[in-house]
């Protein structure tokens, strides 16, 4: 197995060097206001996560409100502020996207907002749609993990005009009506600790996200596989990927609160490419191993997920492995890691839950 290179520049994403991480203000050129009211749209999973990063770096009001779907990653993230939970919109779901317009015909007629933020994904066809109908200003934020170009959703809001302001976080492919302004990533270092060898069972927690209708069974199995014969104490996170039979200990869903407790005490933490989980590990001090979902096995509707894999990999900070590829020894030299911050966009946030 080769060694990991720890925070070499060769590699490092333009995106990420340290004079592009300070990310933009999602509420700039939103009405008159200094602090402008926002209506904030998202799907859970990573893109909450992006656009709650997003608002805490941003000069919009206490008062914006949330919709988003419910579920335990929403809960624990939005307490305390305006939300509206609506039916669950996965993705590629046209046509149950377009049925949430009745509820945002409803609270954009009857609240006061000066812009609509939406970080995706089919969310924000309705919202955008019903904003722009009431004369509303829209931004699209579209996610990390789009390296290479614009989602589906991005695509459709961009040639439909639905979206007057298009954010890419990705300098390479913005240009035109796409504008590049920051990364969410962040500025993160990757140190290297020593692990006591008379350490007991090397703890794994292994997260496979709260995408719905979508397995990940060829993971579940690959670690089965390569920690045959090994001492591996695992917490199994396993969302539509229902087990009978693991070891160790496992759930469907976890509340923020869990998940972050579990990473912090696990020695490695394996996930699925999800930017949402990539994030949240980031900033816990987490060098995960991440590996990709693929669609050709049906563990997504595309491939994007080797995008975001392929970005923390290629910055140190953490270890990129297809299921195939992936090996004990990854698990090893995870355990061997940790990442800190490195200033950059984490001194740009000024609010968070519970201020």
């Amino acid at each position: 197995m080769q060694d990991r290179d720890i925070n070499s520049d060769h590699g490092l994403p333009r995106d990420l060097a340290p004079d592009r991480m300070c990310i933009g203000d999602i509420a700039s050129g939103m009405g008159d206001s200094a602090s402008p009211r926002l209506l904030l749209v998202a799907s859970t999973g990573g893109h909450l996560e992006q656009l709650h990063r997003w608002y805490g770096a941003s000069t919009a009001s206490n008062e914006s409100m949330w919709i988003t779907f419910p579920n335990a990653q929403s809960r624990s993230l939005l307490s305390g502020r305006p939300v509206i939970y609506i039916d669950d919109i996965g993705p590629r779901q046209g046509g149950r996207a377009l049925l949430a317009s009745t509820t945002f015909n409803r609270v954009i007629g009857r609240e006061k907002f000066d812009g609509v933020v939406s970080s995706g994904a089919a969310i924000a066809v309705p919202a955008f749609l019903t904003a722009r109908m009431h004369g509303l200003q829209t931004r699209y934020v579209e996610s990390v993990s789009r390296v290479d170009g614009p989602s589906l959703t991005g695509r459709i809001v961009s040639r439909s005009r639905l979206a007057t302001s298009l954010w890419t976080q990705h300098a390479g492919w913005s240009g035109g009506r796409w504008s590049f302004n920051g990364n969410v990533l962040g500025n993160y270092r990757a140190v290297r600790v020593a692990r006591d060898e008379g350490k007991p069972p090397l703890r794994v927690f292994v997260s496979l996200g709260t995408i719905k209708n979508y397995r990940f069974d060829s993971l579940v199995d690959r670690l089965l596989e390569i920690s045959k014969d090994r001492s591996v104490d695992f917490f199994w996170q396993l969302g539509s990927t229902d087990r009978d039979g693991l070891p160790g200990m496992a759930r469907p869903y976890l509340p923020a609160q869990e998940f972050d407790r579990l990473a912090k005490t696990a020695d490695v933490v394996v996930s699925h490419s999800g930017v949402g989980s990539v994030l949240r590990l980031l900033d816990l001090g987490v060098s995960p191993v991440l590996v990709p979902r693929r669609t050709g096995r049906g563990e997504h509707v595309d491939d994007h997920q080797e995008q975001i894999s392929r970005v923390v990999s290629s910055a140190g900070l953490g270890v990129s492995a297809e299921v195939e590829d992936l090996e004990f020894e990854n698990l090893e030299e995870s355990a061997e890691v940790r990442v800190e911050p490195a200033g950059g966009m984490h001194t740009r946030i000024r609010r968070q839950v519970g201020e």
